[in-house]
């Protein structure tokens, strides 16, 4: 049997799980195969051949006593999973390049990018599912392989063979770039909604295309350490993976599978109907709620159907679209899904204790918000700070007018948010550096001496040759056998990526000046040095973990240092500084998809350019549909649970705090000095978790990741939190249950089973934004009665926790 590898090295235990399954599971090859030969600068890659690649397909390790003789595989690490659970072989004269992967890839980015606007202002963070495009852009393709004929001109142009696997992988790359709402969408609506600023749409578009191209350019220059190493896992894409390689596969081994989703997309279909339209209560059922509904402390503890009602706490919710909204309970690691627990329960009791405690007024403002407030605010009524007459016309902080307004208040949840956030963003960096920091050392490998002479040499600098040089020894032991298979294929080179980095820096600098955004060139290049650095490390985290952090408060912290007084541009900062790293993260997990695909670099790099224009052009165009349609609700406090303005409000609310007042606020002696002195602590708090490992290295300390628990317990400050307890109640079955005690039905049914609830949803979720809920124009309401609790327009909560009357 393997050996369990010393947790100290940064592999979370249950990353890959210690899963068992059938061998045929593994997955077949898609047609010719790679085996290995040497090339020329004594290195391993792979050549096309009609045999079965040798590496990684070797016969696993069995423990026959532990497996009871069944034949039955464990896998234990990195390396076992990603070579057991998918196939390591290839086909290297399939071809990407077909008119189906441009008409399905452009298709599906369009929708995507329409989808995830629509999205961005709902009341609960909620992604486009990869997984859902997937499936859809397979369904496609194969519908379109039978009906367009596959002779004479028509069949050589568009239909030249079977719609295969690595045609599949690129459209899924190229939607899957479009699918996530630009940060730029966001910064937009702010100056439409709140500085009646509207920029027009060439410079606006151009602006989105290259704040999400910067992220872009610095990740690719990364891959070396972010992609091609083994450890470099993404969780979040061996399901799709896995999914990829079933759906082209021997039919007869996968029609069990496909019949399972088909069942349960149409299931889900139906059923979101109810908690989406016609039974609102079906989002959160609470019997503390409905047994007393007199209490706001039992609204603020148990409440949670509608936008920032309550904490959710024992409500059970039944709406698909919440509970896995922000990452699915169906493939989320275990280890991480624990570290996330802790952080919630911690979470509950924080945030009842600051506010019963009335730390910082608290009392005085929304349990639940993230907008600034006056300091003639009371429980009764709330009195929202006036953001605009703090500005002078130039959207510059007018001294004199916050003599008058006073210092704002942030609702002391949402405070804490953002304290707990910065704690952990620099435990990150201690932790990576204590767990991780071979992992990560290899990115400023550059500036070794060895590295500066040979760039000395003129012949290096001839970049247009290409720039796959050879590894070293413990590099090369470090690649992931599906990276050593893409040797076959030419590469996309560093200064491709260099391009992308030097045209979104001068095409931003540009936009930067047409949209007035008041942030000067030197601030600019100062959040792309930010951007270059947290990539890195937020990068390696997620990679390894799957976790995804939201650095957002630490780059505006340092805007409003940097450039005090300018709240817009803040935000312009923040844009290129934060975005840019969300922007690298989505690439480098693409480039980890495309690996494990086999799909050629360069069909890679062309789709995730070509996905983010698009996206860059629909995002603008739906933000201002729903902007102007919806642009009351947006701006209220509690919103309703079909739309929400909590992103747009956050984001102003931080910039104003963040960029306008930011030493008022946050300095040392300022009334949030905590939010700002959690930077430093933050780097302590992983130190204890790590010496108490080396001292006692079998008492499971490495289970527990301090940067992810102090994250979590700032979880709950907005949108709708009744879904939590059936997230974590879903997680725990699939992810320990299931895939202890029916690991067969683990690895063959739950990553089907997610991408067709995920499906099911979201398709009639963007049925009915457009069809009921106002994503066009008018919204049409459902008849009251006791399922929506007479609607949430006269003062109610779905389920039935007292409305609280100062949110008017």
């Amino acid at each position: 049997m393997a050996t369990i590898p010393d947790r100290s090295d940064g592999i979370a235990s249950d990353v890959g799980h210690t899963t068992a399954y059938e061998g045929e599971e593994k997955g077949g090859d898609f047609g010719h195969s790679a085996s290995f030969s040497k090339n020329s600068s004594g290195s391993e890659s792979p050549k096309a051949s009609n045999e079965k690649a040798d590496y990684g397909m070797a016969a696993p390790a069995y423990d026959e006593e532990e497996a009871g003789h069944t034949g039955k595989l464990r896998v234990e690490n990195a390396e076992q999973l990603v070579t057991s659970v998918l196939s390591v072989d290839d086909d290297p004269t399939l071809n990407a390049w077909t008119f189906r992967m441009w008409f399905l890839g452009l298709g599906l980015s369009l929708f995507g990018s329409v989808l995830s606007t629509i999205y961005y202002f709902k009341p609960q963070t909620v992604f486009v599912s990869v997984i859902f495009l997937t499936i859809w852009s397979y369904i496609l393709g194969e519908i379109m392989a039978k009906i367009i004929p596959k002779r004479g001109f028509i069949g050589r142009w568009f239909n030249p063979h079977k719609f295969n696997h690595k045609e599949h992988a690129a459209i899924v790359i190229m939607s899957s770039a479009a699918a996530t709402c630009a940060l730029g969408t966001e910064v937009l609506a702010v100056q439409r909604l709140y500085y009646s600023a509207s920029p027009n749409a060439g410079a606006s578009i151009f602006l989105l295309f290259s704040s999400q191209c910067l992220g872009y350019g610095i990740a690719g220059l990364m891959r070396k350490t972010l992609v091609y190493p083994t450890k470099m896992l993404y969780p979040i894409n061996l399901p799709l993976n896995t999914l990829l390689e079933t759906l082209h596969r021997d039919k007869s081994e996968t029609a069990r599978r496909l019949k399972l989703f088909y069942i349960m997309f149409c299931v889900l279909f139906v059923w979101e109907a109810f908690p989406e339209y016609i039974m609102p209560l079906m989002t959160g059922v609470s019997i503390f709620c409905l047994a007393k509904r007199d209490s706001l402390v039992f609204t603020n503890l148990f409440g949670g159907t509608n936008g920032n009602e309550g904490l959710g706490f024992l409500s059970w919710c039944m709406d698909w679209q919440y509970i896995a909204g922000t990452q699915s309970p169906l493939w989320f690691p275990l280890q991480t899904l624990v570290n996330n627990l802790v952080g919630y329960l911690l979470c509950i009791c924080v945030f009842m204790g600051v506010y019963y405690m009335n730390i910082w007024n608290a009392q005085d403002f929304p349990f639940l918000s993230q907008l600034l407030f006056s300091n003639t605010s009371n429980s009764t009524v709330y009195q929202e700070y006036n953001q605009t007459a703090l500005l002078d016309s130039n959207n510059v902080l007018d001294p004199a007018m916050l003599d008058v307004l006073g210092i704002p208040y942030f609702a002391t949840t949402y405070a804490t948010y953002i304290l707990s956030t910065n704690l952990a963003i620099t435990a990150t960096f201690t932790h990576m550096f204590l767990w991780n920091y071979k992992d990560i050392s290899t990115a400023w490998a550059f500036a070794s001496w060895t590295n500066i002479k040979k760039s000395m040499n003129i012949e290096n600098w001839k970049f247009w040759k290409g720039d796959r040089h050879a590894m070293s020894t413990e590099e090369e032991a470090a690649l992931d056998p599906h990276y050593r298979l893409m040797l076959a294929y030419k590469d996309a080179p560093n200064w491709w990526y260099g391009a992308v980095l030097v045209f979104s820096i001068i095409v931003g600098l540009v936009c930067l000046y047409q949209v007035d955004s008041t942030l000067p060139w030197w601030a600019f290049f100062v959040a792309c040095g930010l951007a270059v650095i947290c990539i890195l490390f937020f990068g390696a985290q997620y990679a390894i973990t799957g976790f995804q952090f939201i650095i957002q408060p630490i780059i505006q912290m340092i805007g409003g240092y940097l450039h005090p007084g300018y709240p817009v541009a803040n935000m312009y900062f923040t844009l290129f500084g934060y975005n840019a790293v969300v922007q690298g993260q989505l690439l480098l997990k693409d480039l980890k998809i495309a690996q494990y695909a086999k799909l050629p670099p360069r069909v890679t790099f062309t789709a995730q350019l070509v996905g983010t224009l698009v996206g860059a052009i629909f995002n603008y165009v739906m933000m201002i549909s729903i902007v102007d349609n919806q642009r009351e609700i947006l701006l209220s406090i509690e919103g309703t649970n079909i739309w929400s303005g909590q992103n747009v409000q956050q984001y102003n609310s931080q910039a104003i705090a963040w960029g306008g007042l930011a030493k008022y606020m946050f300095s040392v002696g300022g009334r949030y000095e905590w939010v700002t002195l959690a930077f430093l602590v933050g780097f302590a708090i992983p130190l204890p978790f790590y010496f108490l490992h080396r001292l006692f290295p079998k008492a499971g300390f490495w289970y527990w990741n301090t940067a992810i628990i102090t994250y979590y317990i700032g979880w709950l400050c907005v949108g709708i939190n009744s879904s939590i307890m059936t997230y974590f109640a879903v997680g725990f079955l699939s992810q320990w249950y299931m895939r202890k005690y029916h690991a067969e039905w683990f690895v063959k049914y739950n990553y089907i089973l997610s991408a067709a609830m995920d499906g099911g949803t979201q398709v009639l979720v963007f049925i009915f934004t457009f069809a009921v809920d106002g994503g066009s124009g008018a919204a049409v309401a459902f008849p009251t009665y006791w399922g929506n609790n007479g609607g949430t327009g006269d003062g109610n909560n779905y389920d039935y926790c007292m409305f609280n009357p100062a949110n008017g």
